[in-house]
């Protein structure tokens, strides 16, 4: 899928967050979204998945032929990772990728993905019971093994210690091909595959 923005900007009150973006990402691409704290990156993320509506502007998405998608079907194509979003903490693992499979397809049985990231010792323990980086790591489960052309990822290791990390480039090696890749973050490690950056001070 693709995602172009013409003319897009997006203020609270008075105070424009970006504003004036015409750009466009490619499926199939990597870009990273790179800015001071509180400059606005997690914004234009929530923006781009559609979480939050653009104030001036457009946003369209569009297949690889071209064919428009509407904001409805491309939520459907859109997984996003990002340190704000809850789990249900009432849940276990297991029963919360079960939960996350009814609005979309996962790629691998759930006892394989939570083994990929580690988490089968727990995957029948309530989330709650939880450590930050294990939390971290059903988020990036969930993101990364739903099917889905777009993939969203703000400040992706978060929380994450080393082995957590390595995960994390583990997943982008293996599971990010053909699909557009978008990276909020000011560490360079988590970004260093992207193909192109985005400052987004240039948008201000």
């Amino acid at each position: 899928m693709q995602i172009t923005l013409t003319n897009s900007g997006k203020r609270f009150n008075r105070e424009w967050i970006f504003r004036g973006m015409d750009f466009v990402f490619f499926s199939g691409k990597s870009y990273a979204i790179t800015g001071a704290n509180g400059s606005g990156k997690s914004t234009l993320l929530q923006v781009l998945a559609g979480a939050l509506m653009h104030s001036e502007g457009k946003i369209i998405y569009s297949a690889e032929n071209n064919i428009r998608i509407s904001e409805e079907a491309a939520y459907q194509n859109i997984s996003i990772a990002a340190p704000y979003l809850d789990l249900i903490e009432e849940m276990t693992g297991t029963e919360f990728l079960q939960f996350h499979s009814t609005f979309k397809k996962l790629s691998k049985t759930i006892p394989d993905i939570l083994s990929t990231v580690g988490l089968h010792e727990a995957a029948y323990k309530q989330i709650r019971y939880y450590s930050s980086g294990m939390k971290q790591r059903l988020k990036l489960a969930q993101a990364f093994f739903s099917v889905t052309s777009v993939l969203l990822l703000d400040e992706p290791t978060t929380n994450l210690d080393i082995p957590g990390i390595n995960l994390y480039k583990e997943l982008i090696q293996n599971y990010s091909k053909n699909r557009l890749v978008i990276v909020c973050s000011n560490d360079k490690n988590e970004y260093d595959f992207c193909e192109t950056v985005i400052p987004i001070e240039d948008y201000k």
